[in-house]
C-alpha cells in the first residue's frame, strides 16, 4: 500500500507515538540555554520531555508519601504497561491481518453466487451482530462480496445510502438492542477509601501512629483508662483529621478530573440521518449510520467505504505504523479511532463499541496516566530543599531534647529535673522519650511541605473547572501554567477574530458586478446552471430541501455554506444537479494550494472539472473568463481588472474565492480505478465563471481583547490563509495593526516570501511580523519555530490537520472546538470551546492565576514553617521544652498544608494579572517581594511568641498563681492560640502579596471565607472544649483579645512593610553566584 497521496492532510506530521523526535530535543536544548544539567528539578519544558529527565527529579525529590505526591504525575510503569497493550492488541490485529494474506489466494477462486457464511437474523435486520463484527474485524472481503458489496449489506442494515436511516428514537433504539452502543466500559475511578489508604501511606503520619500507640499503652499502664488514654488518643485524633481531611480533598480533585476527561472523550461529529446532516456525540453512533469522512477526522466506529476521493487513512493508532493506507473498494474496510489523512469520503458504520478493536483497546488501558508540570517540578525541587533543612532541625531539636533530658537540664513546670538518674522509673523516662521523639517527627511533618506541589494539582483543578465555563477545555496540565508565561499568540483570522459567519455580499460575473449578487435575472441562463453546478458537485456541504416546504437547511464549512446559499438563491436545485452528474474524482481542498476541485461527467458524456478556491491563486491559472450573457472570452486584456476587483474587495476585508472550470477530454480521463485515484486533475486553461467575495466581520470585543494582550505583554500575531488585503484589514480593525502607516513588510508578510528566507534571516524577521498572509501551514511552522528560538513562549491557534504539527511545536497549542479537525484537537494543548479569541485571553488570565495563586500559598506557607520551626528549636535548645506539643503541630500543619492550599489556591483571577508582562521561565518562585513580606510576618511571629514562651508568666501576671503547672499550660496554650491567629490574619496578607489593600474582593470568594471562618471555629472548640486531647486549658475573653491582638497587628504591619522597597535582583541570585563561580572554575 502506498504512503504517498495528494500533499496534505497528515503525511508529513512525524510519529506521534515514537515521541518527541531528535530536531525538537534539539530545539528544547537551544531554549534553554541557562538550564542547570546538574539541577533535576530544572525542567523548563515537560512537554515532549524524555522519561528520563522525569524519572531523574523523582529519585531526587524528598518524599514522605510518595503515592500521594506522585499521584497527578505521568505514572512511567503504567505508561509502559499501556504500551504493552497497545502492542498485543495490535498484534492481534496483524495476526488478522497475516491469516488474510494466506487466504487470499483461496478467496480470489471464489465465483460470485458460492455460498459463504449465510447472514444469520439480528431480530428486526437480516444480518446478526457477530456475522457484521467477524467479517468487519477480519476484513473478511469475500463476505463483503457475498452480502452483494456496500449496498447489498445497507439493505441487510436497513439503511439508505443517500439519506443515512430513520433516525427517530425507535429507531436508534432497535439498533443498540441489535448491534451494541458505540461505549465501552470504563475503568472506575479511585473510591474514597483509596484516597484514604494513600493519605495514611505518609512514612511521618506512620511513625506518629506507632508513637501515638506506645504513648497510649504506656499513659494508661501508669495513669489508668480514665485519664492515661489522653496523651496517645489526642495524637490519635488528629492524625485520624489530617488524613480525612487531605483524602478529602484529593477525592475532590480527582472527581473534577474525571468530569474533564468525560468532556475530552466526547467527540462531536457529522451523520446522514433522514437527508438531514445532523451533529451528534460519538457515543450516539449506531450501526447503520452513514458518516461523511473528511481530513483530520476521526472514524468514529468500524465501518464499510461507501463512496471516497483520495481518501487515505493513518492506521498508527491501530497498527503501531505511522502508514498511510489508501481506501478504494478493494479495501474498504475502516477501523474506529484512526484519523482521516487526505480525500473525502462516505462510510456505513458495522461496528460500535465493544465490537471493535478501538472499543477493546480503550476498555483494557487507563487513560488517567496522569501528567507533571514545570512548576510541579519546580516545587518539588523546593520541598526537597524546605524538607531537608527541616529534617536536619528536626534531629538537632531531638538530640538537644535527649541530651537535656538525660543530663537532667529538662525541669517540669515547678523546676524540678524530669530526669533523675537511680530515680526516675523506666516507664516515665520512656514515656517522656516518646513524648521528645513525637515532637521531633512533628516537627518533619510540619517542616516538610509535602503538600506544596499538590498544590499546585489543587488550583489546576480548580482553574480548569473554572475555565470550562470560560468555553476553554484543558487537554494538558502543563498548558495552563505555562498559558502565563506566552509572550506571544500567533492567532488564525477565520472563525477566532471573526465570527465565522459567513455571506457573500459581492459577486462579479465576466467584467459585471452583480448586485445585489443573487440577483439571477442579470445573468444568462446558461451562467446560472455552470455555476449551480460547479458549486454543488464541488463542495463537502449539503443543502437539504424539506418535503413539507420548510426551511432550506444548509450544512457544511462556513465557507462552503455562504456560496452553498448564494447558489441556492441564484436558483440552484442540488439534488437534481447532482443526480444529473456523476463525480470521476476530487481532489480535495487543500491548504497548501488553497484550492479544491471535481471532475464530473454530464448526462451528455461530456466531462467538466470545476475549481474553487483563493481568488488571485484561481485566476493565474485562468485564461478566458464568461461573461454574463454566457459568451466565453479572453482573460489577456481583462487580468488587471480582476485583480483589481480581487483586491478592492480584499481591502474590505472580504473574503474573495473565485470558481473556475474547463471542459476535459475522455481520452485525458484514465480508465481503471487504480490510475483514476492518482489522477492529477487539469488546473490550467481554465475559465472563469465568478469572483465571490464574502464578509465575515470581526467578533464583537476582539478589539478590547487585542488590546489586553498588548497591555499584558503579549503580542498579538494574525497568521492566515486568506488574501493579504484581506488580513491586513482584519488586521486594522482588531487592532493587531494600530495604523496604515504600519503596513509595510516584514510587518505584514505573504506566507511565501518568509518561507524563502534563510533560518537566520527568519528568526530576525518573526519578531517584527504581526500579520502574515497567505500562509500555508508549514509557514506557521517555521514562523513558530522562528520565534521559539528568539526566546518567545509561543501559544499558536489552529483548527486543521496540516495545523498540527505547529500546535505540536508551540508551547502551547490552542485548537478550536466548533472548527477544529480531530486532528487538530488531539495535537493541541488546551481546546477553545467557543473559537472566540476573546476566550484566549481568558485562558492567558488564568494561567497567569495559577502561577499568582502558587505563590500566595508558598508566602503563606514558608512564614508558618519559618515560625514554627524557629519557636521550637529556640525553646527547645533554651529550656528543654517546646511551646507547641505534637497535637497543635499537627492541626497546624492542616491550617498550612490542605486547608490553606484550598483558600489560597482556589483564589480567581484579577484584572491586575493583565497589567503585568508575562512571568518568564527562569523567574524566581520565591520573589524579592514573597521574602520581604515572609521574613517580616515571620521576625514579628517569632518575637512576640517567644518573648511569651521565656517572659510569658510576668508578662501575664502569672507568677503568683498558686498551681505553677497550670500557669504553664495557660502560657503555652497562649502561645498555640496566639501562632493560629497570626496565621489565620496573615492569610488575608498572602491574597496580594504586593497590594497594600488585602481585603479587596474577599468578601466574593466565598470558599476563602468559609475556609478562615472553619479554622477560626474550629480553634474556639479546640482551645475551650478539647484542652484534655491538645494539651491546652480555656481562656479567658481577655486571653481571647490578646490573641486576637497578636494576629491582627500582622495587617497594619504587612501595610507598612508593602511600603519597603526591594532590589530586582532576585536573593536567590546572590546566594547561588558563589557556587556557579565554584562551578565555572572547575568547568575551567
Amino acid at each position: 500500500m502506498s504512503s504517498v497521496s495528494s500533499g496534505n492532510g497528515l503525511l508529513h506530521l512525524e510519529d506521534m507515538e515514537a515521541g518527541p523526535s531528535k530536531d525538537n530535543d534539539d530545539l528544547n536544548n537551544h531554549l534553554d540555554p541557562d538550564a542547570d544539567p546538574s539541577d533535576p528539578f530544572d525542567i523548563a519544558h515537560t512537554k515532549n520531555a524524555p522519561p528520563e529527565t522525569l524519572q531523574r527529579w523523582r529519585q531526587a525529590a524528598l518524599v514522605l508519601n510518595a503515592s500521594r505526591r506522585f499521584r497527578y504525575t505521568l505514572d512511567l510503569r503504567k505508561e509502559e504497561e499501556k504500551e504493552q497493550r497497545k502492542r498485543m492488541i495490535r498484534a492481534h490485529a496483524q495476526v488478522i491481518r497475516a491469516a488474510l494474506l494466506f487466504k487470499l489466494a483461496g478467496e480470489k477462486q471464489i465465483v460470485p453466487g458460492t455460498p459463504v457464511a449465510l447472514p444469520v437474523t439480528g431480530g428486526d435486520y437480516a444480518i446478526g451482530l457477530e456475522q457484521l463484527a467477524s467479517m468487519t474485524r477480519d476484513h473478511k472481503l469475500s463476505a463483503l462480496r457475498q452480502y452483494g458489496g456496500v449496498k447489498g449489506l445497507s439493505g441487510l442494515l436497513r439503511t439508505n445510502l443517500e439519506i443515512g436511516i430513520n433516525g427517530d428514537e425507535a429507531d436508534l433504539l432497535k439498533r443498540r438492542d441489535a448491534f451494541g452502543s458505540n461505549t465501552y466500559p470504563r475503568k472506575k475511578g479511585r473510591s474514597f477509601w483509596r484516597f484514604l489508604w494513600e493519605a495514611w501511606q505518609d512514612l511521618t503520619l506512620i511513625i506518629l501512629i506507632i508513637a501515638a500507640a506506645v504513648s497510649l499503652a504506656l499513659g494508661i499502664k501508669t495513669e489508668g483508662l480514665n485519664e492515661g488514654w489522653y496523651d496517645g488518643g489526642s495524637i490519635f485524633f488528629a492524625v485520624f483529621l489530617v488524613i480525612v481531611v487531605t483524602a478529602t480533598s484529593d477525592y475532590r480533585q480527582s472527581l473534577q478530573f474525571q468530569n474533564l476527561n468525560e468532556e475530552k472523550r466526547n467527540i462531536q461529529l457529522e451523520v446522514m440521518r433522514g437527508g438531514r446532516t445532523v451533529k451528534i456525540s460519538i457515543f450516539d453512533v449506531v450501526v447503520g449510520d452513514v458518516v461523511p469522512l473528511k481530513i483530520g477526522d476521526q472514524v468514529p466506529a468500524d465501518g464499510i467505504l461507501i463512496t471516497g476521493h483520495s481518501l487515505a487513512i493513518d492506521e498508527s493508532s491501530m497498527t503501531g505504523e505511522s502508514k498511510i493506507v489508501h481506501k478504494d473498494q478493494k479495501e474498504p474496510f475502516l477501523m474506529s479511532g484512526c484519523k482521516v489523512a487526505d480525500g473525502v469520503g462516505t462510510m456505513l458504520v458495522t461496528g460500535v463499541g465493544i465490537n471493535t478493536e478501538w472499543g477493546l483497546l480503550m476498555a483494557s488501558i487507563s487513560e488517567d496516566t496522569g501528567e507533571e508540570t514545570p512548576l510541579q517540578v519546580r516545587l518539588n525541587g523546593v520541598a526537597t530543599f524546605i524538607g531537608i533543612v527541616g529534617l536536619a532541625v528536626a534531629v538537632s531539636v531531638l538530640a538537644v531534647l535527649l541530651a537535656r533530658y538525660f543530663t537532667g537540664h529538662t525541669e517540669d513546670p515547678n523546676g524540678d529535673p524530669e530526669f533523675i538518674k537511680g530515680q526516675t522509673k523506666f516507664d516515665d523516662a520512656f514515656n517522656d522519650v516518646v513524648k521528645i521523639f513525637t515532637i521531633a517527627v512533628t516537627i518533619v511533618v510540619v517542616a516538610v511541605p509535602e503538600g506544596l506541589p499538590l498544590a499546585v494539582t489543587l488550583t489546576l483543578a480548580y482553574s480548569m473547572r473554572k475555565m470550562m465555563a470560560d468555553k476553554a477545555l484543558v487537554r494538558r496540565l502543563s498548558a495552563c501554567e505555562t498559558m502565563g508565561s506566552a509572550t506571544t499568540i500567533c492567532s488564525d483570522k477565520t472563525g477566532t477574530l471573526t465570527v465565522n459567519e459567513m455571506t457573500v455580499v459581492e459577486a462579479f460575473i465576466g467584467k459585471r458586478k452583480i448586485n445585489p449578487p443573487a440577483d439571477s435575472s442579470q445573468l444568462h441562463p446558461s451562467v446560472v446552471s455552470l455555476l449551480s453546478e460547479g458549486v454543488a458537485q464541488n463542495s463537502t456541504g449539503n443543502v437539504f430541501v424539506p418535503k413539507d416546504g420548510g426551511d432550506v437547511e444548509i450544512s457544511g464549512s462556513p465557507t462552503e455554506k455562504a456560496i452553498l446559499s448564494w447558489a441556492v438563491k441564484l436558483g440552484m436545485k442540488y439534488d437534481v444537479i447532482r443526480s444529473e452528474s456523476t463525480v470521476l474524482h476530487v481532489f480535495p481542498f487543500n491548504s497548501e494550494k488553497k484550492r479544491g476541485g471535481v471532475a464530473l461527467q454530464r448526462s451528455d458524456s461530456q466531462v467538466h472539472i470545476h475549481w474553487k478556491g483563493a481568488a488571485e491563486l484561481v485566476l493565474a491559472s485562468c485564461s478566458r473568463y464568461l461573461d454574463s450573457n454566457g459568451c466565453v472570452q479572453s482573460i489577456k486584456e481583462e487580468k488587471d481588472y480582476f485583480k483589481a476587483a480581487i483586491d478592492e474587495m480584499a481591502a474590505s476585508s472580504l473574503r474573495c474565492v473565485a470558481l473556475a472550470y474547463r471542459l476535459c477530454e475522455k481520452e485525458e480521463i484514465p480508465t481503471n480505478e487504480e490510475s483514476l485515484n492518482g489522477w492529477v486533475l487539469p488546473e490550467d486553461n481554465l475559465v472563469l465563471l465568478a469572483v465571490v467575495g464574502i464578509k465575515d466581520p470581526c467578533r464583537p470585543g476582539v478589539k478590547d481583547a487585542v488590546k489586553i494582550c498588548m497591555d499584558a505583554g503579549v503580542k498579538v500575531r494574525m497568521v492566515t490563509g486568506d488574501n493579504i488585503q484581506t488580513a491586513k484589514a482584519i488586521a486594522l480593525e482588531c487592532g493587531i495593526l494600530s495604523s496604515a502607516e504600519d503596513c509595510t513588510e516584514p510587518t505584514i508578510i505573504e506566507g511565501r516570501v518568509f518561507r524563502a528566507l534563510s533560518e537566520k534571516e527568519r528568526e530576525q524577521v518573526a519578531k517584527k511580523i504581526l500579520v502574515m498572509g497567505r500562509s500555508s501551514p508549514n509557514d506557521k511552522l517555521l514562523l513558530v519555530q522562528a520565534l521559539r528560538k528568539g526566546g518567545d513562549v509561543v501559544a499558536v491557534t489552529g483548527d486543521g490537520t496540516n495545523d498540527a504539527p505547529a500546535l505540536h511545536e508551540a508551547d502551547i497549542g490552542l485548537s478550536m472546538g466548533i472548527q477544529g479537525t480531530e486532528v487538530a484537537k488531539e495535537s493541541s494543548d488546551i481546546i477553545i470551546l467557543d473559537d472566540n479569541f476573546a476566550s484566549v485571553v481568558k485562558v492567558v488570565r488564568w494561567g497567569r492565576s495559577v502561577y499568582a495563586n502558587i505563590q500566595k500559598f508558598i508566602q503563606f506557607q514558608l512564614t508558618v514553617n519559618v515560625a514554627a520551626l524557629a519557636i521550637n528549636v529556640v525553646a527547645a535548645v533554651s529550656s528543654g521544652d517546646v511551646p507547641l506539643n505534637s497535637v497543635q503541630l499537627l492541626w497546624v500543619n492542616l491550617i498550612m498544608d490542605t486547608l490553606g492550599a484550598l483558600a489560597l489556591a482556589t483564589e480567581p483571577p484579577t484584572d491586575d494579572l493583565m497589567h503585568k508582562t508575562p512571568v518568564g521561565r527562569r523567574e524566581p518562585l520565591i520573589t524579592n517581594i514573597m521574602w520581604r513580606n515572609l521574613l517580616i510576618q515571620a521576625l514579628y511571629q517569632v518575637t512576640v511568641l517567644l518573648a511569651l514562651n521565656f517572659a510569658g508568666l510576668t508578662i501575664l501576671h502569672l507568677k503568683d498563681d498558686g498551681n505553677r503547672e497550670h500557669a504553664f499550660e495557660v502560657k503555652n496554650t497562649l502561645i498555640f492560640n496566639a501562632f493560629v491567629m497570626c496565621q489565620i490574619f496573615n492569610e488575608f496578607n498572602a491574597r496580594k502579596p504586593e497590594k497594600i489593600n488585602c481585603f479587596k474582593g474577599v468578601t466574593k470568594n466565598y470558599l476563602f471565607m468559609g475556609i478562615v471562618g472553619f479554622t477560626f471555629i474550629l480553634q474556639i472548640i479546640i482551645i475551650e472544649f478539647l484542652g484534655k486531647f491538645t494539651s491546652t486549658v480555656r481562656l479567658g475573653w481577655d486571653l481571647w483579645l490578646v490573641s486576637l491582638g497578636i494576629g491582627v497587628v500582622s495587617w497594619p504591619l504587612a501595610m507598612v512593610g508593602k511600603l519597603i522597597s526591594v532590589p530586582k535582583t532576585p536573593f536567590a541570585a546572590y546566594l547561588t553566584r558563589p557556587f556557579q563561580r565554584c562551578r565555572r572554575s572547575q568547568n575551567a
